[in-house]
């Protein structure tokens, strides 16, 4: 004679709803991988770093004339954050640059930190991005901690003050590596629009 058991035969109705909701608590801690390239060509899944306080993705352009007009700010967030613990990747969502173009862009602006391509807008949708330069801070544990201006020197595309008087992305991290809450981790960036890039089939 020919049994068919289950895990469901083996487990009474209580113990079954126990494992049931560990699966489902198990199943719901795992996030899918966020799978860009590299300069190389290589797919990279930034979010894997788990050494880091804290991922910056700073999301750019090579034509984006804001963009370039932060590169001093970035270099300077950069020198001051990454000695303690925050990794900063510029992320450029543009599936026409090439890696060629992108490698003279930060050459050309003396960028110190790690490039991405994102063609596929992956982790644009992921973070909700709309304008570059953008900026979206994620946690270790993959939740995004900040999304948006660097800082608030530009007051629409075209407008800027003379110098910034908040500087958001800056008081985010500080406060993050002090286990403080943000202020504000929500606001609205000023920029190229990302919709106006054709991302490359999925």
């Amino acid at each position: 004679m020919i049994f068919h058991t289950s895990i469901f035969d083996i487990f009474p109705i209580a113990k079954r709803t126990v494992l049931l909701a560990f699966v489902a608590l198990l199943l719901s801690g795992c996030s899918s991988p966020v799978l860009l390239y590299d300069l190389e060509g290589q797919k990279i899944d930034p979010l894997r770093n788990t050494k880091s306080a804290a991922n910056v993705f700073l999301f750019t352009r090579t034509d984006c004339p804001i963009s370039n007009r932060y590169a001093p700010v970035v270099r300077r967030l950069h020198e001051e954050f990454s000695p303690q613990g925050i990794e900063f990747w510029l992320v450029y969502p543009d599936p026409a640059q090439s890696p060629k173009t992108i490698h003279q862009h930060l050459k050309e602006y003396s960028y110190p930190c790690r490039a991405l391509h994102d063609p596929q807008h992956t982790l644009v949708e992921r973070t909700q991005v709309t304008v570059t330069p953008e900026a979206a801070v994620l946690l270790p544990n993959g939740d995004v901690a900040y999304r948006g201006r660097i800082d608030n020197r530009y007051t629409d595309f075209g407008i800027s003050r003379p110098e910034a008087t908040e500087h958001d992305l800056k008081n985010a991290l500080t406060a993050i590596l002090a286990g403080q809450s943000i202020k504000n981790n929500l606001t609205t960036a000023v920029g190229c629009y990302i919709s106006d890039l054709k991302s490359s089939p999925k």
